[in-house]
């Protein structure tokens, strides 16, 4: 089976239209950009994705058990149940239990790297090189100044990446990222905003992590620099918060995004091992996009983690919207859609589990939280979409599909570890997003 999906990824790939790509002169460099991000993806890839779906929960379980233990001291279960929260570090998910309760983690940054977990848990981003401080806001696509965010992210070494103050970055292109990087916010307010957007193609390893991206806009294109030793040119960029494309081992955590021209987040052309974690998304329409077309199945070997995140006020619709592919939706906490909340086509696994799903209040029609798209009930109904644990509230409801024994079929997928009930998304995702982390005190 994986000789069959390796020739199909690279057929699919080389019949990619470079067009879409946004790469207006697709050279030598980016045809070995291609070759070897192919050649990672599929490393990459996980052949029986269930046991990381395993691993994944058997870390939530471990920190349920120490909000079991902290809920029955009176004083600190007062403090449960809202995002609004003065009080001493609470980490409460498995993610920020790994860092974010050390006073330390600012001379202990890289800690960060060892915290990731589904999908993306492989990216380490820039922990094996030097730290990179961003003291310039300012940005010159075609040849940026040291200290800048782009002279960072076009190095070809690995580099940690952080803010030596608050900042407002306005990119003027599209931000074309090297691999094995790290953007780290955390002890400062950086906000990417009235520009464009970042984009990962065909790169490996990167983390981004604790910072605000919001009113995005398409990039105009036309020459920008990629690389220290690359110019290139690119046609007009979407104006995607972050677009994914081609790339893998990828970790998005405590972000906070919104009101972006395109998607907040998209992965696509075969992009895999992805892990988008704690973050906070509000005012935006089409959220997130797995899969870039219904033909494009090239997106078979993509595998997404959507774990402890806030779909907030004033979202439309596709948290996510997936084309082929694995997806795992977990501990989620859906407060507002205005259409659906996940949607699909061409037969994506969809494993939504614990979530809090609350439908909007007043259209009957919008109470489905599912969406599937150009297919016929008959073929929709052999699509592997299944709700576990998952709490639905004023009304909402999930369509499931497929095999109705999968479970039973897949023992591996829960491993006898009971789902974790969508009760438990306050006290998982009440940190979601950028936080507000200064030196010396845990974050």
């Amino acid at each position: 089976m994986k000789g069959f999906m390796i020739i199909l990824f690279f057929t699919c790939a080389a019949m990619a239209p470079v067009l879409m790509a946004h790469i207006g002169d697709f050279d030598e460099v980016w045809q070995r950009r291609l070759l070897e991000a192919q050649e990672h993806a599929l490393n990459t890839y996980e052949s029986d994705p269930f046991n990381v779906t395993v691993a994944f929960n058997r870390e939530v379980q471990k920190v349920l058990e120490i909000k079991e233990a902290i809920g029955r001291n009176s004083t600190t279960r007062k403090l449960l149940g809202t995002k609004h929260y003065n009080g001493p570090c609470n980490a409460t998910n498995p993610i920020d239990r790994c860092w974010r309760c050390h006073s330390n983690w600012e001379t202990n940054r890289k800690r960060l790297a060892a915290c990731g977990l589904g999908f993306g848990r492989k990216a380490i981003g820039g922990k094996n090189g030097k730290i990179y401080v961003v003291t310039d806001s300012s940005d010159d696509p075609t040849d940026p100044k040291p200290g800048t965010l782009r002279h960072a992210a076009i190095q070809k070494k690995a580099l940690w990446i952080i803010f030596k103050r608050d900042m407002i970055i306005r990119l003027n292109q599209e931000l074309i990222m090297q691999g094995d990087k790290t953007i780290d916010g955390r002890g400062a307010r950086v906000h990417i905003s009235g520009g464009a957007g970042i984009t990962l193609q065909f790169v490996k390893n990167v983390i981004i992590h604790g910072i605000h991206i919001h009113n995005i806009v398409r990039g105009n294109g036309g020459l920008v620099r990629d690389a220290e030793d690359h110019l290139g040119l690119r046609t007009m960029s979407d104006g995607d918060g972050i677009s994914i494309y081609g790339s893998s081992d990828i970790w998005i955590d405590h972000l906070s995004m919104k009101n972006c021209k395109d998607g907040l987040i998209d992965a696509i052309e075969g992009s895999t091992g992805i892990t988008i974690s704690n973050s906070h998304f509000t005012d935006h329409n089409e959220v997130m996009l797995f899969g870039a077309a219904d033909s494009t199945s090239i997106d078979e070997i993509m595998q997404i983690t959507v774990a402890f995140n806030h779909f907030g006020k004033r979202l439309v619709q596709r948290m996510p919207r997936c084309r082929w592919g694995y997806i795992h939706v977990v501990n989620n906490d859906y407060t507002h859609w205005n259409m659906y909340a996940i949607g699909g086509s061409k037969h994506p696994t969809i494993i939504s589990q614990g979530n809090r799903y609350i439908a909007p209040p007043a259209d009957t029609f919008k109470k489905e939280i599912t969406k599937r798209l150009y297919a016929t009930e008959a073929e929709w109904s052999e699509w592997t979409w299944r709700s576990q644990g998952d709490v639905f509230m004023n009304g909402a409801f999930f369509v499931q599909s497929g095999d109705p024994n999968f479970i039973n079929k897949h023992p591996q997928l829960y491993d006898g570890i009971t789902a974790f009930k969508g009760e438990e998304v306050t006290w998982l995702t009440r940190f979601a997003g950028a936080l507000n982390c200064r030196a010396g005190r845990p974050c």
